[in-house]
């Protein structure tokens, strides 16, 4: 039980990453190193999601 625990928190990180590069895209000057930095840990994140998956 205890890495369907760990899903369900990347996947809220992932959600809450998400949130936060769909702000910054909509701001009117966004920041484009923040918004690469906040892409390359949700790719981690996804990565991470998709490798316990498969051990699932």
């Amino acid at each position: 039980m205890g890495q369907m625990v760990d899903m369900a928190e990347l996947e809220t990180v992932h959600a809450d990453l998400e949130r936060q590069i769909d702000e910054e895209i909509s701001r009117p000057l966004p920041d484009q190193v923040h918004l690469t930095e906040l892409k390359r840990e949700k790719l981690k994140v996804k990565e991470e999601l998709a490798k316990r998956e498969g051990f699932s």
